[in-house]
């Protein structure tokens, strides 16, 4: 599968420069991650892919777009490969909103308030990424399938620290990292 981490956030240009959350909950892509994210799209235009996973923030879906453009694929939103809940960036949006925003997705199985609450622990993110890695495994269209996500989610999949607009290669038949970095 294709593992892609969302182009950069407004979050992400902040952050980067100063190291200081700069408190922006569910942020946009910058012009640049804007261009990161057609990039990505270039990159996959001749890729079979029959699905794609995107997580439900701002930021993702907003990368997702252009590569829908270019395939017609069935569309999964899933809270379950959000970020790793640790800067006010990953306080989410309502599913009401994210529809008005999105309106060719469907939010309806969101529940209200599908992020985390609180600081997540790095058991709880890697306890999302083993279960998403096992769901992954027992399907059969692994191979023609993009997940849309984040740094910490694609690390605790993978043990790589992805950037933004990154594309990994990605076997869900492989075994969890046995160590994870967690260095924003």
């Amino acid at each position: 599968m294709f593992l892609l981490r969302h182009g950069e956030s407004y979050f992400n240009l902040h952050f980067s420069a100063t190291r200081v959350d700069p408190g922006i909950e569910d942020p946009e892509l910058t012009p640049r991650g804007l261009e990161q994210a057609q990039a990505a799209a270039a990159r996959l235009a001749g890729v079979r892919l029959t699905r794609m996973i995107i997580s439900p923030y701002t930021r993702a879906l907003q990368t997702a777009q252009p590569i829908l453009q270019n395939h017609r694929l069935r569309v999964d939103i899933m809270h379950e490969v959000r970020e790793r809940t640790a800067f006010v960036c990953d306080v989410g949006s309502h599913p009401d909103l994210l529809a008005a925003k999105f309106p060719h997705h469907d939010f309806g199985h969101l529940p209200p308030h599908w992020w985390h609450d609180r600081r997540e622990t790095t058991e709880e993110t890697v306890g999302r990424a083993n279960a998403f890695r096992a769901r992954m495994a027992a399907r059969d269209d692994d191979e023609t399938t993009v997940l849309v996500s984040h740094w910490g989610f694609i690390l605790a999949l993978t043990g790589i620290s992805a950037g933004n607009g990154e594309i990994l290669e990605y076997d869900p038949k492989t075994p969890a990292p046995e160590q994870i970095v967690w260095h924003p």
